[in-house]
C-alpha cells in the first residue's frame, strides 16, 4: 500500500467520523440542521462525481446538472404518483392531460425507481461519450457540447409541461417509503441515510482513481496520444469513465429530491452546473474526498453569507473561484499536498515520489 492510499484512508475515515458522528452531535441532532446538512453531503456526491472525469480523465463536463436533475426528476415522478394515488398528477389536469402518460407508468415501481435513476444518467452520458470520444473530441470542444447538451434538456424539460411540470417542475410529493420505512426528512436516521451513501460513492471513488483502471485514466489525461500508442483503447476508458461520473450526478439527485421534497428545472441550470465545477475546483478536482469537502465548505458558506449577501452571493461565488484558479488552482487539496511536501523536506532528506508517473508505470506494464 503507498503512503497516498494510506492517507486517502485515513483522510476518509476522519471525514467519515466528522459526518456521522461530529455533525449530529454538533447540530443536537436537530432534525431541520441536519436536513439542511443532508442537502450538502448530497451536493457532495456530485461534486465528487465531477472529479472522477474531471480530474481522474482529464474530461471537464459542463452539463454535469443535466444529469444530476434526471435523478431528481426519476425520484420525483415516483413520489408525486405516490401522492396523487388513483388519480393524475395535478399539474396534468392543468396542461389538459387525460390519461397518465407511458412514460410516466413504470415509476409506480420503487425498483424501477432506483434503478432508473442510476441507469438513465449513466445510459444519456454513454451516448454523447460515444458521440464524443469515438471522434477524438478533446479539451474544451468537451466542455462546449456538454453546456450545449445542457441547455437544450433543460428548455425540453421546461416546455414539456404536461409531462415534467414544466417551470414549476415536480411538487407535493409523497414521503418515500423504503423497506417498509416511511422517510421522514427530518429525522436523524434521513440524515445518515444520506451521509451512508455519500461513504460508499466516496469508497467506490476512491477504489476507482486507486486502481489500474485509475491509472489509465490519469494516463489519458497527462498525455492521450501516448497511452494511445502503448495500446489502450482510450475512447472506451473515456465513455466507461463518463457513465460512471453521469450514474453518480443521478443517485446525487435522487437524494437531492427527497431532502428538497420538489424537483425543479433549476437543478439543471447553467448556474447551478458551474456552481458544480466550482465546489469541485475549490476542494481540489484530483481528489474524489477534497471535491466532496468543497462542495461541504462552500455550500455551508453559502447558507450562512447567503442571508447576508442576498444579492451578492453569485458575484462571490464567482470571485471565489477566479481566486482558486490563479492562485490555488489544484484547490485546497494541493495546497495540502505541497505543505506536507514543504514539511517533509525541511525535516530530513527527500523522499521519493509514491505516485510514480503514468509513463513509468505504463511501460513497466507493457513490459511485463
Amino acid at each position: 500500500m503507498n503512503s497516498k492510499l494510506s492517507y486517502d484512508i485515513i483522510g476518509l475515515g476522519l471525514f467519515a467520523a466528522v459526518v456521522l458522528f461530529g455533525v449530529p452531535a454538533f447540530f443536537g441532532y436537530d432534525g431541520y440542521e441536519l436536513n439542511t446538512f443532508a442537502r450538502y453531503l448530497s451536493l457532495a456526491i456530485v461534486s465528487m462525481a465531477l472529479a472522477l472525469s474531471w480530474g481522474t480523465a482529464g474530461l471537464l463536463n459542463l452539463g454535469q446538472a443535466a444529469t444530476f436533475g434526471m435523478g431528481s426528476y426519476a425520484m420525483a415522478m415516483h413520489l408525486k404518483l405516490k401522492a396523487s394515488g388513483d388519480n393524475l398528477p395535478d399539474f396534468m389536469g392543468w396542461n389538459n392531460v387525460d390519461t397518465l402518460p407511458t412514460l410516466w407508468l413504470p415509476f409506480h415501481s420503487l425498483t424501477f425507481t432506483l434503478l432508473a435513476g442510476l441507469l438513465i444518467p449513466a445510459a444519456v452520458g454513454g451516448l454523447i461519450a460515444i458521440f464524443m470520444f469515438r471522434a477524438r473530441i478533446a479539451g474544451v470542444f468537451v466542455a462546449v457540447i456538454t453546456l450545449a447538451f445542457l441547455v437544450a434538456f433543460q428548455l425540453l424539460v421546461v416546455e414539456q409541461q404536461g409531462f415534467t411540470g414544466g417551470q414549476n417542475g415536480l411538487t407535493g410529493l409523497a414521503q418515500l417509503t423504503l423497506f417498509g420505512w416511511t422517510i421522514d426528512i427530518y429525522s436523524v436516521s434521513f440524515y445518515y441515510l444520506v451521509g451512508i451513501c455519500l461513504m460508499v460513492a466516496l469508497t467506490f471513488g476512491l477504489y476507482l482513481t486507486h486502481s489500474k483502471f485509475g491509472l489509465i485514466l490519469r494516463a489519458i489525461r497527462d498525455d492521450v496520444e501516448r497511452t494511445r500508442y502503448f495500446g489502450y483503447n482510450v475512447a472506451t476508458y473515456q465513455t466507461v469513465i463518463f457513465c460512471i461520473s453521469a450514474a453518480l450526478a443521478g443517485w446525487a439527485g435522487m437524494l437531492y429530491a427527497l431532502v428538497l421534497e420538489f424537483a425543479s428545472p433549476t437543478y439543471m441550470s447553467v448556474s447551478f452546473s458551474l456552481a458544480i465545477v466550482i465546489w469541485c475546483a475549490v476542494g481540489g478536482r484530483e481528489s474524489v474526498l477534497a471535491a466532496a469537502m468543497g462542495a461541504i465548505l462552500v455550500n455551508l458558506a453559502e447558507g450562512r453569507l447567503s442571508d447576508v449577501f442576498v444579492e451578492g452571493w453569485h458575484m462571490m461565488l464567482g470571485l471565489m473561484f477566479l481566486l482558486v484558479v490563479m492562485f490555488m488552482p489544484r484547490g485546497i487539496y494541493g495546497v495540502i499536498v505541497d505543505a506536507g511536501r514543504a514539511l517533509r523536506r525541511r525535516g530530513g532528506p527527500a523522499e521519493p515520489v509514491e505516485d510514480p508517473s503514468y509513463d513509468n508505470s505504463l511501460s513497466r506494464k507493457q513490459e511485463s
